[in-house]
């Protein structure tokens, strides 16, 4: 996984995004290492089944069996683990945004699947099922704020529990032709689920299309039709209850003095192919429409003077950012219009700012979604671009 200076500015506000609204249904930030000894996956008796799968497994210098980590379930645990817990400690959430390795068989297209990746992980802990259900219905809904504010538009989805549940869990989905995955959309309600679970729920009939209403999977009164759709996961969450804190033995001692075991959840969000994602929901013929919150630069400041409004362009460049504008100078002297033009379409900044011959002591400010082209005083140019970086937040 590489990224060059532009990508990593939009993966840098991603990632913002997503640590806002984890911060804010109380998540600690962590930093966990990659390297994972053999014993601790061992402990959960994973070591075997995913060595054989997905799991980069080898000796290190000392001879000793390591692990890359493809999920944290193991070391989390072990951090919760470290100090005796009692229901005062309880619930508590720990998160990191890292990378992770898999050798993945299908890797391919990218961000969208690849065999190094960039994830957030949350860790839920707490005293009891009811309790994880209640945090588990908060960070969903905080997964929504995440996608509305990166303009990412994402479909609940009944999924299987993989590797890490025997329960179900939800996806978040976002539905595109670029998209692996296979969902059945109730056209009334919006949820989904899942083409690998759909022969679990008999009211959907396993069929591409019907209704429906009945059935486990959340919209019994529904009864809107199914539609078939390609979409790319984008996030996803589990109940684990005690999957992992049994075979660690993770208790902690209740009012009663009783020693019990702590339930917990799990939350991700791949944070590279959430920008695939992006990249394929917001693109026209002519090059992409990166949303405002999360493009590189919120301006594209083009000179087609030549560099004889270099003067004019310092003084423009200088009130944006003054103003909290990020902004992309183009005062390449040896280019054309055309080719400035067509790149900054291809680019996809959210606003294009133009100085010309033809623009006078006035500048030209396009908005690349609409394509809105107007002629503006620089004052009244920069109002606008900072009235919409005020909406997106």
């Amino acid at each position: 996984m590489q990224m060059l200076p532009m990508g990593l500015r939009v993966q840098r506000k991603v990632e913002q995004i997503i640590r806002d609204e984890m911060n804010r249904v109380g998540g600690q930030e962590v930093l966990l290492s990659s390297l994972q000894p053999k014993e601790l996956w061992q402990t959960a008796g994973r070591w075997e089944d995913l060595t054989k799968d997905v799991m980069y497994h080898f000796k290190d210098g000392s001879g000793r069996e390591v692990g890359l980590g493809m999920s944290h379930e193991e070391p989390m645990v072990s951090i919760a683990g470290e100090k005796p817990l009692s229901y005062k400690d309880l619930p508590f959430a720990l998160y990191q945004i890292a990378t992770k390795f898999r050798d993945e068989p299908r890797a391919k297209a990218g961000l969208l699947r690849g065999r190094e990746f960039l994830m957030k992980d949350l860790y839920s802990f707490h005293a009891n099922t009811e309790d994880l259900n209640k945090y588990y219905d908060e960070v969903a809904e905080a997964y929504r704020t995440v996608y509305k504010r990166l303009d990412l538009p994402a479909v609940y989805t009944i999924s299987s529990g993989g590797v890490f549940t025997t329960e179900y869990s939800h996806e978040f989905q976002t539905l595109t032709d670029a998209g692996e995955d296979t969902i059945y959309l109730c056209n009334k309600c919006q949820l989904a689920v899942n083409d690998e679970v759909i022969a679990d729920f008999p009211a959907v009939g396993g069929s591409p299309a019907g209704s429906a209403g009945g059935g486990p999977w959340g919209c019994p009164e529904c009864h809107g039709e199914l539609e078939t759709a390609k979409a790319i996961e984008v996030g996803n969450i589990f109940k684990l209850g005690t999957k992992y804190s049994k075979p660690f033995n993770l208790t902690y001692t209740d009012a009663d003095g009783q020693s019990k075991l702590v339930e917990m959840g799990c939350y991700g969000i791949g944070v590279t192919r959430t920008m695939g994602a992006i990249v394929e929901t917001h693109n026209d013929d002519r090059g992409l429409i990166w949303p405002i919150s999360v493009a590189p630069y919120h301006a594209h400041l083009l000179d087609l003077t030549r560099g004889e409004g270099a003067d004019r362009v310092r003084e423009i460049q200088s009130q944006l950012e003054q103003a909290g504008v990020e902004v992309l100078v183009d005062d390449r002297p040896d280019v054309s219009a055309g080719e400035k033009l067509t790149e900054a379409d291809l680019f996809g900044l959210p606003f294009r700012l133009v100085i010309s011959a033809k623009t006078g002591e006035n500048v030209e400010l396009k908005e690349r979604a609409s394509g809105e082209v107007e002629l503006l005083s620089i004052p009244a140019a920069v109002a606008r671009i900072i009235e919409a970086i005020k909406f997106t937040q």
